[in-house]
C-alpha cells in the first residue's frame, strides 16, 4: 500500500512494446505504486517476455482484440485486484512516466475523480515535441467541440494518459464501450454524463518510430466515431434514445 493509503495500480495496454516497456517502467517513481499489469494485445514481438522479466502482471489476449478490448481487460483485472485508483501509463514510452504522483495526487485529495495528462499547453510546444500538425489540428477541432457540447474546459479530450478512482471504474458500464480507439472517447463522455470531476495535468510527449499512433485514415475514422459518440450524448440527455453507453452498472 502506497502512503496515501490507497492500492494504486498501473495498467499498460500493450502492442509491441518490447523496445521501450523497461524504460517506461524504470521512469515510474518509487512508492507511489503498489503493482503493474499489463495486458499484451497479441503483440508479435517480446512485450510479454520483456514484461514478465519486470515482474509485471502480466494478460495475454490469444488475438489483436483492439486498444479499447485492451483497456476493458487492464481495468477489470485493476478492479478484480482491489485497485482504489487506476492510473493508464502506455508503454510505448510516449508520456513521461515520471510524472504519475502527481496525476495520482489529484484523486488521492479527492480534488478530481478523472485526471487527464494533457499534452497541449502551447501550440508551439505540442508542435515541437513532435505532434504531426494533423493531428493537431483535429484535436483541437474535436476537443473544442466536445469541451461546447459536454460543457468542460478540458484542453486534451484525446490523451492516453489517464488516472481515475474505482468509483468511476464502477460506475461507467465500460464494458459497453467500442472495442477500437474511440473507447476513449466514449469513456470520458461518460464521466460527464455520470458528473464525475474531470482534471488536466500537462504532461511532456516524445514522438518517434517506437511510439504508437494512428495513421490518417484511422484518425479520420476516429474523429468521425468521436462526432458520433457526442451525438448519442445529446440525444441521451433530451431523452429521444437510451444508449447502453450511458446505463449506469450495479
Amino acid at each position: 500500500m502506497t502512503s496515501s493509503g490507497k492500492k494504486t495500480i498501473v495498467v499498460m495496454p500493450a502492442y509491441n512494446a518490447e523496445e521501450t516497456l523497461k524504460k517506461t517502467v524504470d521512469d515510474i517513481p518509487d512508492g507511489h505504486v503498489d503493482e503493474i499489469i499489463l495486458v499484451d494485445d497479441n503483440s508479435t514481438d517480446n512485450t510479454v517476455e520483456v514484461a514478465k522479466s519486470l515482474g509485471i502482471h502480466t494478460i495475454v489476449h490469444n488475438e489483436n482484440r483492439g486498444y479499447g478490448a485492451n483497456q476493458k481487460t487492464c481495468y477489470t483485472e485493476a478492479l478484480n485486484r482491489g485497485a482504489d485508483i487506476i492510473i493508464m501509463v502506455h508503454p510505448d514510452y510516449q508520456y513521461d512516466s515520471r510524472l504519475v504522483p502527481y496525476i495520482l495526487g489529484f484523486i488521492e485529495k479527492d480534488v478530481c475523480d478523472v485526471v487527464l495528462g494533457s499534452r497541449i499547453r502551447t501550440r508551439q510546444e505540442t508542435l515541437e515535441m513532435g505532434m504531426p500538425l494533423y493531428k493537431y489540428i483535429s484535436n483541437r477541432f474535436l476537443t473544442t467541440i466536445e469541451n461546447i457540447v459536454l460543457g468542460q474546459n478540458v484542453s486534451d479530450f484525446h490523451t492516453g494518459y489517464r488516472a481515475y478512482s474505482r468509483k468511476v471504474l464502477e460506475t461507467i458500464p465500460f464494458l459497453n464501450n467500442s472495442d477500437a480507439f474511440v473507447f476513449d472517447t466514449e469513456f470520458l463522455t461518460q464521466a460527464v454524463y455520470f458528473n464525475f470531476r474531470i482534471g488536466c495535468v500537462p504532461v511532456p510527449v516524445r514522438y518517434f518510430s517506437e511510439a504508437s499512433s494512428i495513421d490518417f485514415k484511422n484518425s479520420a475514422i476516429y474523429g468521425l466515431k468521436t462526432l458520433n459518440t457526442l451525438l448519442k450524448f445529446v440525444c441521451q440527455k433530451i431523452g429521444i434514445i437510451r444508449s447502453p453507453l450511458f446505463k449506469k452498472t450495479g
